[in-house]
């Protein structure tokens, strides 16, 4: 995808800053883009092995009893929207799988995580929010390839979706891959604006997942994509998204906007070209409930009045947080990279705040 002018993805707050973050000189970039040619190969033909491992923030929680026993389990059809709940013998809910989507919750040991440097707010969970290797459909359960699935990953606690966005936050430790190039760690937005300011594009958009990696990198459709240097170690909204769900747990990728197997590039694209089930009907109206929410769900957000009737802005619903609010994490120019605190906007989607207002849809995968 030529990097074609999106308008804003991030916050547009008075108030807030670029949080502190330093940028990389390029003399870091040039060393990685050395052995880029072969890394880019690597990660194209290797998309669906594991990724490496990670540790994940604020630390785990102690961990709660999970009925993850073997022993008999009920498969339960409901509605609104089409699923199948898994129950344990006592009737405790120990995974859900939503028709048409990959996005699959799973119950396991509690984890709390925290960013105090955003937020007071804690999110503590005992949803573990995993890919399904296929879309879900009714009576999957007695297909062999989920048989051997779900053996492996009910109580495990290798990393899922949300492990995965906390090796971006702030103050997260660099971590490199065989090859050194750094896989995760403290990310920024964007590089700064030449013509920005605290109260309005301060940092520049459009950084994807190759951006923050620093090497090129060529879609299945046959889309190349070289990284900028003032963009390394960055992502912007959708950038984070993709590198969560694409680069880290293996979800298609698409090299731009265009309905197809894989996610889009930008916000907008997401929110109405993307595989998956409609949760919060998209409309140019905050939804009347988010009751139908989980874990994992991508929620968009329209919070600039200049992209007219464009979705500027995507994050993934964590679940309530230890008040009871509905939070999500998201890449913002003001916090200048992925958070679920509160600079720049409370992320909360209840309430009358700058993102509970600006809601418009949410999708599971």
């Amino acid at each position: 995808m030529s990097r074609k002018l999106e308008r804003k993805r991030g916050t547009r707050r008075k108030g807030g800053g670029p949080g502190g973050k330093r940028t990389l000189h390029a003399l870091v970039l040039a060393g990685l883009l050395g052995g880029s040619a072969y890394l880019t190969v690597e990660l194209r033909d290797r998309q669906d092995d594991p990724a490496p491992p990670v540790r994940t923030l604020g630390g785990p929680a102690a961990k709660s009893a999970s009925k993850t026993a073997s022993g008999e389990r009920r498969f339960e059809r409901l509605a609104a929207p089409a699923r199948t709940v898994v129950r344990s013998a006592d009737g405790s809910v120990l995974a859900t799988f939503t028709d048409n989507a990959r996005t699959a919750v799973l119950t396991g040991p509690s984890r709390t995580f925290t960013e105090p440097n955003f937020t007071s707010a804690k999110v503590t969970t005992d949803s573990w929010v995993r890919l399904l290797p296929e879309k879900w459909k009714e009576g999957a359960e007695k297909a062999p390839w989920f048989k051997e699935w779900f053996a492996t990953q009910l109580g495990s606690q290798e990393p899922d979706i949300f492990a995965f966005s906390m090796e971006y936050l702030d103050g997260a430790p660099q971590k490199k891959d065989a090859h050194g190039v750094p896989y995760a760690g403290d990310a920024q937005f964007g590089p700064l604006n030449p013509n920005g300011s605290e109260a309005g594009d301060l940092r520049l958009e459009q950084s994807d997942f190759y951006d923050y990696l620093g090497i090129p990198y060529t879609f299945r459709d046959g889309t190349a994509e070289k990284p900028e240097a003032q963009r390394f170690r960055a992502m912007d909204c959708s950038g984070f998204v993709r590198t969560v769900f694409g680069y880290r747990a293996r979800y298609p990728l698409l090299g731009k906007d265009v309905k197809g197997d894989g996610l889009p590039r930008t916000a907008n694209g997401m929110a109405r070209l993307a595989p998956g089930v409609p949760v919060l009907e998209l409309t140019n109206k905050r939804p009347a409930a988010i009751d139908k929410l989980q874990p994992g769900d991508l929620v968009f957000f329209d919070i600039d009045k200049r992209t007219g009737e464009r979705l500027d802005h995507v994050g993934i619903y964590m679940g309530l947080d230890t008040d009871g609010k509905p939070r999500f994490v998201s890449s913002r120019e003001e916090a200048n990279g992925p958070t679920f605190g509160d600079k720049g906007g409370t992320a909360r989607l209840d309430g009358n705040g700058f993102y509970a207002t600006g809601l418009r849809g949410a999708t599971r995968l």
